[in-house]
């Protein structure tokens, strides 16, 4: 914060626990820019929260008092179109963006040490939280030994990963680590990290924050401001770079009346990401009030603050209220933490759930609790809402439509197929289209949330009890959020019916959610691959994009965990819960949904064992040294990385090598080529896989020819450290679809202007060494999903200068242009597909050089091979003037570290 801020006169002290604090005062704040009173407090709570930070980090430079006054006058109707220079208190990361954001600093301070100057001048300025959670992989599943075999595993896989950090933990001031089997980064930021309000000196502010994960907004629910951002952006906050982003407009969510019985809070997140989505909030701020927003609790505000990305918006913020200090409690936090949070933003005029009126929005949705019916999301995105009762019909109209929608292509071909499969135990079952492979409690999303998870364990207990069993052919697993989860369903006695059913504890991760569902039983994947078997996972995640679960499960459904294990039950998606038995009990008596499903009333009473502060102080506390295998890691020491040029996981990128400090321009784009031709819906799994890597792809090739034979590949999301994997990697997902070679699914395209069709890889390496620059054409929501940084540097590597969309992701925009590529939208109703371009042609760019400003038109004019010429006029997606300057540096970190090496 500012020692010398023009807004000094608003210091108040706050006395809390016998300990005096200062802060800056929103209320006085109207008088020193002379509003009228009660003016700020029609803003959107979540705005004041970024308000305040702009008051204390006031130095003139960095952010200025018109960057105060603009947005303390924000307008509903219509916000200014200028950029807030939003300074955050920390920045929480998880390992498999945080490996690389730590390479790049590693990276830096190389680059710093060759010109000469003190290396440790690259620091983070602010608290980092790095939690490694994205590397536990279901290899084992279904006993109860599957944890301990899992950590075993992972730590034989990512040994020198983990070691690479822990060298950072001790080279770097402000970065912390929590270990592996810990519990997964939202819910261990949930649970632990977050604060509620922190204290500097003695100056006490809101907690705010940055993750290098989408689902980073799971923290809204507890009245944090903060959401995901790529690792790129992280890296230039953590060395003390303003997080800039424009003025938002603010959608006021009123959530009135009560959730029916038997309605779980998932399925309210559904209906409110289909409902957010449909009305595209793309980039702006959604926040919760009314009466229905203060009736909830907190894990199920934080269930559907987490669904942010899902619903497109940058964040899903409920205000700081009762519930939310209760929470804090609950959870172990200090009595003076409590006091201090409540203190604090009752002194702001923060505290409570805003009613309807009193908040001015830019606009409001209001949504019954009331009307919210049972339902899934699926086979493909998350916003794909399915009422429960309806999942059998539309799966079998999904099987018929075309791929280019929510279908599978099918028509025509049998769909009651069914194949013999022996399973390895020795049972045989049939398999056909619509037989769930995988079941999985899974993610952050619901794992936090105790309601949904004791339900789940009633469901199974009463399953147990009535003598159900699940189906050889499903692969079970249960991976907590935390280890509070497990421990509470212990102590309520639900744990050993969920293991019955298969439901063990596989780890304490990001598992199935994020790709790392590890192997099904050769025969069921050989089954699947040789008669075409569109087979089902159903899982309690966020995300069930194409070949994210599993590459060879293709209808993926998100649901809650009861009716993961419902579900699993019945063993297939083909089946209607509402009317179709789940199985029979041990008199062949037929046992349904309504039979084995919890009340709200047995779910209460199970729930007094879920927020127990001590078990929530005794779990968390010292967390690094709770992990013996981590305490037995021997890492390296010092300040800078010795890097190693055998390491198949780190190495030193080749983004600062040949660095120097200094102005640089605008480089044009000229007779550029295509390197793929993309449709709707492309996500940074598209772009950049986190799944497994196949032998048959460049990326798996290249480890080959290192020595690394196939069942030691790992994934690549734990290869992000390493360039020549990730760079090879990139555009590599099984089923990305480049309309360049039509019908073929896979990182294949066709090089021009021979036409020969070859690998993304090998064509733009072909293109490199011809100094031929490269751009991608796209669709709608071109970058939609986790907030991948590689996907944004894997497209750099290989000559990307442009991206051509017809719109983008927020998080995947911003990473372009913080890596140096140029993003681009075709104007309204123009797209590739109408403006006839199939990739063969030659691109120029007009207007791309040093003049460029935010929102920039450029001309881009092309060549066919026949000779005909077209243009379209594109604009610029550089959307504040500080993207300018990143796009000339060549991007946000060489921005950084050139300002770094001027002074």
């Amino acid at each position: 914060m500012s020692s010398a801020s023009p807004f000094a006169a608003t210091v108040e002290r706050l006395d809390v626990a016998g300990r005096a604090l200062r802060y800056y005062s929103l209320p006085k704040l109207e008088s020193a820019l002379g509003l009228p009173r009660g003016h700020l407090a029609k803003l959107p709570v979540s705005l004041r929260i970024v308000l305040e930070s702009l008051v204390r980090n006031c130095d003139g430079k960095a952010v200025s008092e018109n960057d105060v006054r603009t947005l303390a006058t924000w307008k509903a109707s219509d916000p200014a179109d200028v950029e807030i220079p939003f300074k955050v208190a920390r920045v929480v990361m998880q390992d498999f963006t945080g490996v690389p954001a730590i390479v790049d600093l590693a990276a830096m301070r190389d680059a710093v040490k060759r010109a000469g100057r003190d290396a440790k001048v690259i620091n983070p300025q602010v608290r980092v939280d790095l939690v490694i959670d994205h590397s536990v992989q279901v290899d084992f599943a279904g006993t109860k030994d599957a944890f301990a075999k899992n950590v075993q595993m992972e730590f034989g896989r990512n040994g020198e990963r983990y070691e690479f950090l822990k060298w950072g933990q001790q080279a770097f001031e402000n970065f912390h680590v929590v270990p592996p089997g810990i519990g997964i980064i939202h819910q261990v930021n949930l649970e632990h990290l977050a604060k509620g309000v922190l204290v500097e000196g003695d100056v006490a502010f809101p907690d705010t924050l940055v993750g290098t994960d989408s689902h980073t907004t799971m923290i809204n629910g507890l009245g944090v401001v903060g959401w995901g951002v790529g690792g790129i952006e992280a890296e230039a906050a953590m060395l003390g770079q303003p997080v800039a982003f424009l003025t938002p407009k603010v959608i006021g969510v009123n959530l009135t009346g009560r959730l029916r019985q038997g309605v779980t809070a998932t399925d309210l997140v559904l209906a409110v990401t289909e409902k957010l989505r449909a009305m595209d909030v793309v980039g702006q701020f959604v926040e919760f009030f009314g009466e229905g927003t203060a009736s909830l609790s907190l894990p199920d505000r934080a269930t559907i603050a987490n669904m942010a990305p899902e619903y497109g918006a940058t964040m899903g913020f409920f205000p700081v209220d009762g519930e939310t200090i209760a929470y804090l409690r609950g959870t172990g936090r200090t009595d003076e933490e409590c006091a201090r949070a409540e203190a604090y933003y009752k002194a702001q005029g923060l505290f409570g759930i805003p009613k309807e009126g009193e908040v001015a929005y830019s606009e409001t949705v209001t949504i019954d609790l009331s009307t919210i019916m049972p339902s899934v999301a699926g086979p493909k995105l998350p916003q794909d809402r399915v009422n429960l009762a309806e999942v059998k019909r539309d799966f079998r109209h999904c099987f018929e439509e075309p791929t280019t929608g929510r279908g599978f292509g099918m028509k025509g071909k049998p769909f009651d197929k069914t194949v013999a499969v022996e399973h390895p135990a020795g049972e045989r079952h049939a398999l056909g289209h619509g037989s769930i492979v995988i079941a999985a409690i899974t993610s952050c999303t619901n794992t936090s949330n105790p309601s949904v998870m004791v339900g789940a364990g009633l469901l199974a207990k009463k399953a147990v009890e009535k003598g159900l069993r699940v189906p050889s052919h499903v692969k079970t697993s249960l991976a907590p959020g935390s280890r509070v989860v497990s421990r509470y369903l212990d102590t309520a006695g639900l744990l050993p019916y969920l293991e019955k059913l298969g439901f063990a504890v596989v780890g304490y991760g990001c598992t199935t959610c994020i790709g790392n569902s590890g192997p099904l039983p050769e025969t069921i994947e050989k089954a699947v691959k040789e008669n075409d078997l569109v087979v089902a996972s159903v899982l309690s995640g966020n995300r069930n994009f194409e070949a994210r679960v599993h590459p060879d499960v293709r209808a993926n459904y998100l649901m809650s965990p009861p009716l993961v294990v419902a579900y699993a039950l019945a063993g297939s998606v083909n089946v209607d819960l509402a009317t179709e038995p789940l199985g029979t009990d041990a008199a062949g008596k037929p046992v349904f949904l309504k039979d084995v499903w919890p009340s709200q009333e047995e779910i209460k009473t199970a729930l007094a064992h879920a927020l127990d502060p001590k078990v929530f102080r005794e779990l968390y506390a010292d967390v690094p040294r709770q992990s013996p295998a981590w305490n037995a890691l021997k890492a390296p020491t010092g300040g800078t990385y010795a890097w190693t040029t055998s390491s198949t996981y780190i190495q030193e990128p080749p983004f600062f090598q040949g660095f120097t400090a200094g102005r640089k321009g605008i480089r044009p784009i000229e007779n550029a080529r295509a390197l793929l031709v993309l449709g709707d819906n492309v996500t940074t799994d598209h772009i950049s896989p986190a799944g497994p890597i196949s032998a048959k792809t460049p990326a798996g090739q290249y480890l080959m020819s290192l020595g690394v034979q196939p069942i030691d590949f790992n994934q690549y999301g734990t290869r992000r450290g390493n360039d020549r994997v990730m760079t090879r990697g990139t555009f590599a997902n099984t089923r990305i679809k480049n309309q360049m070679v039509p019908g073929v699914e896979g990182g294949v395209t066709k090089h021009q202007p021979d036409g020969a069709q070859m690998s993304v890889f090998e064509a733009s390496e072909k293109y490199r060494q011809a100094g031929v620059p490269l751009v991608v054409l796209a669709g709608k929501n071109y970058g939609t999903g986790s907030s991948r940084d590689w996907a944004a540097k894997g497209t750099k590597l290989l000559g990307v200068r442009a991206v051509v969309a017809e719109s983008f992701e927020r998080i995947h925009r911003s990473n372009l242009v913080g890596m140096g590529v140029l993003p681009l939208t075709f104007p309204a109703g123009a797209s590739a597909k109408s403006l006839g371009l199939t990739g063969a042609e030659t691109f120029s760019f007009e207007g791309v050089g040093d003049g460029m400003k935010p929102g920039q038109k450029v001309t881009m004019r092309w060549t066919k091979p026949d000779g005909s010429k077209g243009e379209v006029v594109l604009e610029a997606r550089l959307d504040t003037p500080i993207e300018v300057e990143y796009y000339r540096a060549g991007g946000i970190l060489d921005y950084v570290l050139g300002n770094l090496l001027s002074k």
